[in-house]
C-alpha cells in the first residue's frame, strides 16, 4: 500500500501548477482517504522564532489545537526531541493533548529542512495501536518529499 502512496506523494510534490500549501493539503487528504487507520492527518510548523508549533494544512475534524508550545503534548515533545514518537495508547500518555475522544493512538514524525527540525506530520488514529515501522518509514519519506518544496 505505501509503495503506491509514495508514487502519488511524489506526483503531488512535482506538480508545478499547485502552490506549496495546496500540495501539503492534497497530501493530507490523500493519506487520510487512503490509509484506513489515519483518521486525522496534519502538519505543524515552528512558528517563527517562538517556541511553539502552528497548525498548517490538515485533513480530518477541525481542532482547537492550532498552537502547541514546545514540550506540550506529543507534537510539542517531538519539537524538542527531534525523534519520531509512536503512541500506541494515548490514554497511557501523561503529556497527551486530547483532540477528540475517539482518538486511540498517535504518531508524530519530525520534518527536517537542511538538518533543522522545522515541523512535523501528526497522525491521529481511532484504532488502538495500528502504527508499525512501515508507517514510520513512510511518513519519513513524506516529510523528505515535503521538505523539497519548503
Amino acid at each position: 500500500m505505501f509503495d503506491n502512496l509514495k508514487e502519488e506523494v511524489t506526483q503531488i510534490i512535482i506538480d508545478e501548477l499547485k502552490n506549496t500549501n495546496d500540495k501539503m493539503q492534497q497530501i493530507c487528504d490523500l493519506l487520510q482517504e487512503k490509509v484506513t487507520h489515519y483518521d486525522w492527518v496534519g502538519f505543524y510548523f515552528k512558528n517563527g522564532d517562538k517556541r511553539e508549533l502552528k497548525l498548517g494544512p490538515f485533513a480530518g475534524n477541525p481542532t482547537d489545537h492550532t498552537i502547541i508550545p514546545f514540550g506540550k503534548g506529543i507534537c510539542g515533545q517531538v519539537a524538542e526531541s527531534n525523534e519520531n514518537f509512536v503512541v500506541p495508547d494515548v490514554q497511557a500518555q501523561d503529556n497527551y493533548i486530547a483532540c477528540s475522544i475517539n482518538v486511540k493512538s498517535e504518531i508524530v514524525v519530525p520534518l527536517f529542512k537542511d538538518g533543522e527540525n522545522i515541523g512535523q506530520i501528526d497522525i491521529d488514529s481511532n484504532t488502538p495501536d495500528p502504527f508499525t515501522s512501515q508507517d514510520e518509514r513512510f511518513l519519513e519519506f513524506v516529510n523528505r518529499e515535503v521538505a523539497k518544496i519548503l
